[in-house]
């Protein structure tokens, strides 16, 4: 179980408004300035919460980033539903295309991958965001079994990996930038493989024969 990071309690009243105002102006504050230049000053400034509350609270920047992060796992999101795993994998794809290209929505989530190679707390946050995300994903392939497009005991949190996983390389590794057609094909790609049954168990960890 992950180490509950301090101020992500959700209390009611006065207290929730300070803790939502704080966390907001930090998540603005990140996506404008990024990490490296985030004070808790500049957040009690924007949030119009008493420095000393802050520093309290979340202790120091790196704490506000860190529970800012996971308020993404508070979020109402649902994975895409086109009738096929494909499509839905493809949606999700989209998704992230949109959100990491679209100018005045990149900075944000950029910001936060960059915060994760600077503070392990900050790390330790964007993963279990990333677990929550995973998590609600999976039911696109619980689906797909379902229909009988893949076969029983597909992993379906590693599908969403492998569907997802280009679309992060394009963008952070090779930094050649990435499309919508870039998307479908990656989402295409790891249909084709979960179909073919070479995320169950029975296939995990197979090595590839020499050509």
């Amino acid at each position: 179980m992950a180490t509950e990071i301090s101020g992500t309690k959700r209390p009611g009243g006065r207290t929730e408004r300070t803790r939502l105002a704080a966390l907001n102006a930090t998540l603005e504050l990140l996506g404008e300035r990024g990490y490296a230049e985030l004070t808790v000053e500049a957040v009690a400034e924007r949030s119009g919460v008493h420095k000393t509350t802050l520093y309290r609270r979340w202790e120091s920047a790196e704490g506000l980033v860190a529970a800012a992060l996971l308020m993404g796992t508070e979020q109402e999101w649902t994975a895409p539903d086109t009738g096929s795993l494909e499509g839905d994998l493809r949606g999700i794809n989209l998704e992230l295309v949109h959100y990491f290209t679209s100018p005045g929505e990149r900075e944000l989530p950029t910001a936060s991958i960059s915060a994760a190679f600077l503070s392990p707390r900050a790390a330790d946050a964007l993963q279990e965001f990333y677990v929550d995300r995973h998590a609600r994903s999976a039911v696109v392939v619980d689906r797909a079994v379902e229909r009988g497009e893949v076969p029983a005991g597909t992993d379906a949190v590693e599908v969403v990996r492998v569907a997802c996983g280009p679309i992060f390389y394009r963008l952070f590794v090779s930094r050649e930038g990435v499309s919508k057609e870039d998307a479908g094909v990656a989402a295409k790609a790891a249909a084709a493989a979960a179909k073919a049954g070479v995320f169950t168990a029975a296939n995990a960890g197979t090595a590839v024969p020499p050509a």
